[in-house]
């Protein structure tokens, strides 16, 4: 008993330790569950995200706190991994890794497609906003981001001051956005010529979500991954540019 005491102990005084380690865990369950139960066709990404999703909402359910899982004392430095700081971190350190002879790569057809990309998730998005009644730019815009990623959603919910709960939407409409891109792509390879390297530049260009892209394309042929991945991580950047500025100034002059 004393151990167990002494072990909670080092766990609740080390969170941010601890929440590396519980993370690292349930990624390579994830992993472990996608590999052995689908062939790598639903990508170990988007099993993580959604038992996050879960475990969050058990945490919310029986603590009745507003952190989800860490409400949990051994679980509080998840609040401080996933928070805003580590989220931007990672976002300005892919940004950081992008080469610009890579990006000529893709030549313009891919650097539009990745515009086209943003503008046509983000519009479906704010018409789905809007027809469940959010009529304020800030919570139109934020839910407009996140169909584009889920990344984007809660960069953009923050920037523009959104309440917790659109973010929460935004972050679960990307979440569904990548899982269908991820299962889809396999059966609408053939259909749309998805076979060589250039339009695996535009596929990503135009759907965005990296998880998403990498795991179908791994499902249709793994040499492809690269290359629609590539264009993919530029989506996130450009709609973390495009989203709390001009798509926001856009929507704030349309609903005003």
């Amino acid at each position: 008993m004393i151990l167990i005491d002494v072990l909670e102990n080092v766990l609740v005084k080390n969170g941010i330790v601890t929440a590396f380690l519980f993370v690292g865990l349930l990624v390579w369950l994830s992993y472990w569950f996608s590999g052995k139960f689908t062939q790598g066709r639903l990508h170990g990404s988007a099993i993580a995200i959604t038992l996050g999703l879960v475990l969050a909402y058990v945490g919310g359910y029986f603590t009745g706190g507003s952190k989800g899982l860490a409400d949990f004392p051994i679980f509080a430095g998840v609040a401080v991994l996933g928070g805003a700081m580590f989220r931007d971190f990672a976002i300005v350190a892919t940004a950081f890794g992008a080469d610009l002879q890579t990006i000529k790569k893709a030549d313009f057809i891919g650097a539009m497609s990745v515009i086209l990309g943003v503008v046509i998730s983000f519009i479906v998005g704010a018409l789905v906003a809007v027809a469940f009644g959010y009529n304020d730019a800030a919570s139109i815009t934020t839910i407009g981001a996140g169909a584009a990623t889920y990344i984007v959603g809660p960069v953009t919910g923050t920037a523009l001051g959104a309440s917790s709960d659109v973010i929460a939407l935004s972050v679960a409409a990307g979440l569904i956005k990548s899982v269908l891109v991820m299962v889809g792509t396999p059966a609408v390879a053939p259909l749309i010529g998805l076979n060589n390297p250039q339009s695996a530049m535009i596929y990503g260009g135009l759907m965005g979500t990296t998880s998403g892209v990498a795991g179908g394309l791994a499902a249709t042929d793994p040499r492809l991954v690269p290359y629609g991945a590539m264009t993919a991580t530029f989506y996130t950047g450009v709609g973390c540019l495009l989203a709390p500025s001009l798509l926001f100034f856009i929507v704030r002059f349309i609903v005003s």
